[in-house]
């Protein structure tokens, strides 16, 4: 059983994401975002008992904020990843941070490092 907080995404030329920041969560802290493609993304959360969150940058406050819950849903072109189903500002995590500037999705896994002590994440 795992929690999970997802960051960020990289999205291809066609601006469908393609992989996912993905941040383990334990009762000591969050790691570091490993980069996870849209299938190793999906078999995670299908895993029974894995759950995962958004991870939302707070700029006013300079901390990460737990966001909405993930889930793995079916559509018409296969699974995907999706958070508040039908709203369009935050509906399948294209709202989360676009990690293809740091990182271009052909290069190796990116570490983002963290604020992990902060009470409010």
């Amino acid at each position: 059983m795992g929690i999970y907080r997802i960051s960020g995404v990289w999205k291809n030329g066609y601006n469908e994401i393609t992989h996912y920041a993905f941040h383990s969560v334990n009762e000591k802290f969050t790691s570091r975002a490993a980069k996870k493609s849209k299938e190793e993304a999906i078999a995670i959360l299908e895993k029974k008992g894995n759950t995962a969150s958004t991870w939302i940058w707070n700029y006013t406050y300079s901390v990460w904020n737990v966001g909405e819950e993930v889930e793995v849903v079916n559509g018409r072109h296969g699974k995907y990843l999706r958070s508040n189903a039908d709203t369009l500002i935050t509906d399948h995590l294209a709202h989360l941070s676009d990690y293809d500037w740091i990182a271009p999705a052909n290069f190796l896994p990116v570490f983002v490092a963290l604020n992990t002590l902060n009470p409010l994440v």
